[in-house]
């Protein structure tokens, strides 16, 4: 039964006499959600950032076309300028680009409605037998039917027959609105007819908790995508509920983090997360319909670190940069501290892992993966030390990329990278923070380590750096409960015992070269530069790590040797 809108409703609408074409929307708008989307300063700088339909096949390979809103392709320009990203961005990589093109046809702003009017038909126009057609879109679908901003609201549920009609001021024309599940099914009806393959999911989960359960609220659509796409034989991904349940096992403040300037869109970390829920999704599904996709797919097992684990015996995990692993091999060469870790660790009753990269930040361990190969492999009971420093307070923009905001504020700014690229990045203590929570979720046990010292002697005594990571440590410490072995202070006081001096002579020269030959013979310890540790160096750290487990009385000091 169709029920229509009456003609007086008509009538005032189109008293206000102001048409507004789709290219061309005012700036900004906020949304009945109170969102200010991103795409309206310049829709039409967006439309011409998204690839043409079909641009990205190659040969005869099929294309997959993403269709959505702002949570799968966010910003003007895609490109996280402002912090925002879609996930759509990240789910390429879970695709053989020799199989199959993945083509992000979403845009901000769009509902099921107003991207099937606007955007669909050059899809539409574009598809090929055997391509495939996800379709995950609704956040924008309600509002006003027919208002001159956005036009975009839909009939709620799955009602195949119910419309409204009315004047369009955004558009200036007559227009019908029909129910979400109507336009799930043109959808579906249309790529079928182009022979190629539909799949529905549902839309990725916002922040916000229902407070009955105490757990991300999920959305009616999921109900309503997964209703079409049962009566329409179409493989359902519920998106919505596999990113929750990862949501709903986050602790409060990483669940926050992953979203970005409102309960809505998605940080970096957000969309990664979408992304691999979706591919998941996909991957693991026992519909029959999607096992050409599947073959067509790669990097849905998550990065983990080959680890042989014996029953009731735990594995402890090194982080770090080269201070903790370096090349580790040549006797005249750089060590670092975990490679000797078996000299003071009874290895029959701890399983010890080094996965330390040299020239690492907490922010380029983090971006690059390797924090992730961690936290993919811990298991309850296990261990993880966090040491980070020497690589961290350095340029923040160029191609290293690796330096990040100095002190311990929950801050964030995002940067334009020297390649031109984006990237958000938080303090010093942020990540020392991410990193704590992450091994906590696991059950297992994280230790901060402050950074090792080097092999500088102002005033004839090491150098120490408790006026800078030294505070910041303790700040972390203080803030999160985190065990902590002042690794740093400990060595330095080591280096003092044997090669400080009280006091330096009062003629510069002769102060100097006292120095000079202080650095010479502490230089056993280290080699080549101040910061990188000898054999001897490294296994003098790794006593001071052992002797800092001990004082401390902590639960991983039973696995030291006797």
């Amino acid at each position: 039964m169709k029920r229509l809108l009456t003609a007086a409703l008509a009538a005032s609408l189109a008293l206000c006499g102001w048409a507004q074409d789709f290219d061309n929307l005012p700036d900004p708008i906020e949304d009945v959600n109170k969102v200010v989307d991103n795409t309206p300063d310049s829709i039409a700088k967006a439309l011409s950032a998204r690839p043409a339909p079909g641009s990205t096949r190659v040969g005869q390979n099929p294309v997959m076309y993403l269709v959505g809103n702002s949570t799968m392709r966010n910003g003007t320009l895609g490109n996280g300028n402002n912090g925002q990203w879609g996930w759509g961005y990240y789910f390429g990589q879970y695709f053989n680009a020799k199989k199959i093109s993945v083509e992000n046809q979403a845009l901000g702003g769009m509902s099921t409605r107003t991207f099937y009017t606007d955007l669909w038909p050059a899809v539409r126009q574009a598809l090929r037998p055997g391509d495939w057609v996800i379709v995950s879109i609704g956040h924008n679908d309600n509002g006003e039917f027919f208002d001159r901003r956005r036009a975009r609201a839909v009939i709620p549920g799955v009602d195949p027959d119910t419309c409204y009609v009315g004047l369009n001021q955004r558009t200036g024309r007559q227009d019908t609105v029909y129910s979400y599940g109507n336009y799930l099914r043109r959808y579906i009806a249309e790529v079928r007819a182009a022979g190629a393959n539909p799949i529905l999911m549902s839309l990725t989960p916002r922040d916000a908790y229902d407070p009955q359960t105490g757990r991300i609220v999920r959305k009616p659509q999921t109900e309503w995508a997964a209703y079409v796409a049962a009566v329409e034989g179409v493989p359902f991904v519920d998106l919505n509920e596999l990113s929750g349940q990862r949501l709903d096992s986050f602790s409060p403040w990483k669940e926050k983090y992953h979203f970005m300037g409102d309960h809505i869109h998605t940080s970096k970390f957000g969309a990664e997360l979408n992304a691999r829920c979706a591919a998941e999704g996909l991957f693991y599904s026992a519909n029959p319909a999607l096992r050409p996709l599947q073959q067509m797919m790669q990097n849905v097992e998550p990065d983990t670190w080959q680890v042989h684990r014996e029953p009731g015996k735990p594995v402890l995990f090194f982080t770090g940069d080269s201070t903790v692993k370096n090349a580790d091999k040549d006797d005249d060469g750089m060590w670092g501290w975990a490679s000797q870790a078996q000299t003071v660790f009874d290895e029959s009753r701890i399983t010890l892992c080094n996965a330390a990269r040299a020239g690492r930040s907490t922010r380029s361990f983090i971006r690059e993966g390797l924090w992730d190969k961690v936290y993919n492999s811990l298991q309850p009971g296990d261990y993880v030390t966090i040491q980070f420093g020497h690589n961290d307070i350095c340029p923040i923009t160029d191609r290293k990329a690796r330096g990040v905001i100095p002190g311990t504020q929950d801050t964030l700014h995002t940067y334009k990278m020297d390649d031109g690229t984006y990237e958000t990045v938080y303090s010093f203590g942020w990540y020392l923070r991410k990193m704590i929570d992450d091994v906590r979720e696991k059950g297992a046990t994280p230790i901060l380590v402050s950074l090792t010292p080097r092999n500088e002697w102002p005033g004839g005594r090491i150098e120490r750096r408790d006026g800078s990571y030294g505070k910041w440590y303790r700040e972390v410490v203080a803030e999160t409960g985190v065990e902590f072995i002042d690794m740093h202070n400990i060595s330095a006081d080591f280096l003092d015992k044997k090669f400080a001096v009280r006091s330096l002579p009062d003629d510069k020269e002769k102060a100097k070269a006292r120095v000079a030959a202080i650095k010479e013979k502490a230089g056993v310890y280290f080699k080549k530069d101040h910061t990188h540790a000898s054999k001897l160096g490294a296994q003098m750290n790794a006593q001071s790590f052992a002797r800092g487990l001990k004082a401390a009385a902590s639960p991983l000091a039973k696995y030291l040797k006797k």
